[in-house]
């Protein structure tokens, strides 16, 4: 007899996926804004990233469907601190991301 319950499914992505996630949303960010960020820069951006995502997860996980809820979310609590790490402009940063992610 098959059973109909999955093996994986919590509902919640794993912590290895979120972190595959959060890396190539900046990389791809990065390519957008046709600039060159050191991989000192870009590891501290995907842990900032990664910690807010977790922070905030249930709210991410509820809207995951909804890529302008998320890219609202990512411009106010994430967007800021990466733009000074980067020294980029937070404007220009969220448009890049947003052409990036979808949203």
């Amino acid at each position: 007899m098959k059973s109909t319950t999955q093996k994986h499914a919590s509902g919640l992505p794993s912590a290895r996926k979120i972190r595959r996630a959060c890396s190539n949303e900046l990389y791809r960010t990065v390519k957008r804004l046709k600039i060159w960020v050191s991989q000192e820069k870009m590891e501290q951006a995907e842990t900032l990233y990664y910690k807010k995502v977790i922070v905030n997860l249930l709210f991410i996980a509820e809207n995951e469907k909804n890529r302008k809820v998320l890219s609202d979310w990512w411009d106010e609590h994430v967007a800021a601190e990466i733009a000074e790490l980067w020294e980029v402009d937070v404007a220009q940063l969220r448009r890049a991301f947003r052409d990036a992610f979808g949203g």
